[in-house]
């Protein structure tokens, strides 16, 4: 799936979860178009009309604009009448009906990349909860962006092209089995179960597990080995994970009881020999 449409899948069940959570009528939002300064909505949640399908807002005009140009959240009570704000799309606002609105920029690497907006029919302030739920869908979304960026980066980094066609080099190698833990860990916090299996597919492709090794680890025992293999004493694996370090040594013991090994760098070693570890 391109890079688009992967971020606007992510902007559309934010949008979801934004009304949902806060009762917002309508909410819609979009994504920075590649090589121009302006937003194109292109998601709609509660809309009744096509007033603001693919709208084009540039940074700096509007509210939207202003909230790309400042990286910031921004909100108006009135949004016709609002001295904040410059007044290039009043037309599509005032055709959807909307009055009362807000907006939050998706923000990744402190690049924006996409806006959320949330929206009243009424001129009444929006309040605090409704802000502060927006800001957390456009987190959730700035998450997920994060995570895809890095496994692709993960996967290109492990394929053997970019290295010229030669082994990839023993520091190079270090990090990729360092990321490759960290997006594990990462993935039992994405709360999303369509990506959180689409990440440990990524992680998966860096391995070479075989069937007929006939040897299968628990998720949370490959969470653990992971970063194992990456360095982590037992107690800085414990903090990556959200474990109690008792829980950690369980599942290492479980681990090489598996693996038929007596210690971390044995089982290291033949979990990367089984293709169960990068």
């Amino acid at each position: 799936m391109a890079a688009e449409a992967v971020a606007a899948v992510e902007i559309r069940g934010a949008l979801a979860r934004l009304r949902h959570t806060t009762g917002l009528p309508v909410a819609f939002g979009g994504l920075v178009e590649s090589g121009r300064p302006r937003i194109r909505i292109s998601e709609l949640s509660g809309t009744t009309t096509a007033a603001l399908s693919s709208l084009a807002v540039t940074a700096g005009n509007g509210l939207g604009g202003r909230a790309v140009a400042l990286a910031r959240p921004c909100a108006v009570t009135d949004y016709s009448s609002s001295r904040q704000i410059t007044h290039e799309y009043d037309a599509p606002v005032a055709a959807e009906g909307i009055r009362s609105v807000l907006a939050v920029p998706v923000v990744v690497r402190r690049r924006v990349r996409g806006v959320l907006y949330g929206a009243l029919r009424s001129a009444q302030p929006l309040g605090d909860r409704a802000l502060g739920a927006a800001v957390a869908a456009a987190r959730d979304v700035e998450q997920a962006l994060v995570v895809r960026d890095e496994a692709r980066g993960l996967l290109a980094a492990a394929r053997p092209e970019h290295a010229g066609g030669r082994e990839v080099p023993g520091a190079a190698w270090e990090q990729v089995r360092e990321a490759h833990a960290a997006l594990r860990a990462l993935a039992t916090r994405i709360a999303d179960a369509d990506l959180r299996a689409e990440l440990l597919a990524a992680c998966g492709m860096l391995t070479t597990a075989r069937a007929a090794d006939g040897v299968s680890l628990a998720p949370r025992e490959l969470d653990v080995l992971s970063w194992v293999a990456a360095g982590a004493t037992n107690a800085a694996v414990a903090e990556r994970l959200g474990l109690r370090p008792e829980t950690v040594k369980g599942y290492l013991r479980s681990a090489m009881r598996k693996l038929g090994t007596h210690t971390r760098g044995e089982a290291v070693m033949a979990a990367r020999r089984a293709g169960l570890l990068p």
